[in-house]
């Protein structure tokens, strides 16, 4: 991944360009005390991330991102963690409080590859695998272990194997989206199942464990007719 750095403190940006120089996974291309260079350089050359300090004072890294024409991945780093809702508003990859050390930026950097991987459909994990934003993060969840999925009002409740529920701000409609066609569906308003974790069938009832779940009126023509196919 092509990368650039944006800081007005010049030490932040020589440990962020060390920690890129031991990642196998980062080509750091510029990096930029001032934040109008570095967006007239995005202007011109396209990057797949973006490290950007968030209290800068010519411009701060939120308005910076907001100013952005293209989609570009975004770590933020930064010695106060009160920024942390406001980048996940920013749909950021990961939010760094200085000091980075190596395993922290590890991680971040593992999570930018993977999502990288998913939106460029590279590799088995755009296909085994969504990303949702929960809990201030970007969370991977593997499709095999999806549980269900419950609606409730602009919330999402995921339950997923062996993991804690992750609750979600998106709608039904957009976490369809997402999923593989052929192993999910919506039988209910409320409802999501994974094809491969229904049990039986008995009427309009689906069970998946000790889990009911009843198949909408809307919902009923379609279910029949992909699960009996």
């Amino acid at each position: 991944m092509n990368a650039i750095a944006i800081d007005d403190e010049p030490l932040a940006l020589t440990v962020i360009k060390s920690l890129c120089d031991k990642s196998e996974s980062i080509n750091l291309q510029k990096t930029f005390t001032r934040p109008n260079e570095a967006l007239r350089y995005l202007r011109k050359f396209s990057s797949d991330l973006i490290f950007c300090d968030i209290q800068m004072p010519s411009m701060t890294g939120i308005n910076l991102v907001k100013s952005l024409q293209q989609n570009t991945m975004v770590i933020f780093t930064t010695a106060f963690s009160e920024y942390a809702a406001i980048s996940y508003e920013l749909n950021a990859i990961d939010y760094l409080l200085k000091p980075i050390n190596q395993k922290r930026f590890t991680q971040a950097i593992t999570k930018a590859q993977e999502y990288y991987n998913y939106i460029n459909k590279k590799g088995p994990i755009a296909d085994a695998t969504i990303f949702v934003r929960a809990d201030f993060s970007l969370v991977k969840i593997p499709l095999a272990d999806i549980l269900y999925i419950e609606g409730l009002a602009d919330y999402l409740k995921i339950y997923i194997k062996d993991r804690k529920t992750i609750v979600a701000r998106m709608s039904m409609k957009e976490m369809m989206e997402k999923l593989n066609y052929t192993d999910f569906i919506r039988v209910h308003r409320s409802f999501i199942l994974p094809f491969s974790k229904i049990e039986a069938v008995r009427g309009t009832t689906i069970f998946i464990g000790d889990n009911e779940f009843p198949i909408g009126r809307t919902y009923v023509d379609e279910f029949f007719n992909r699960y009996s196919s």
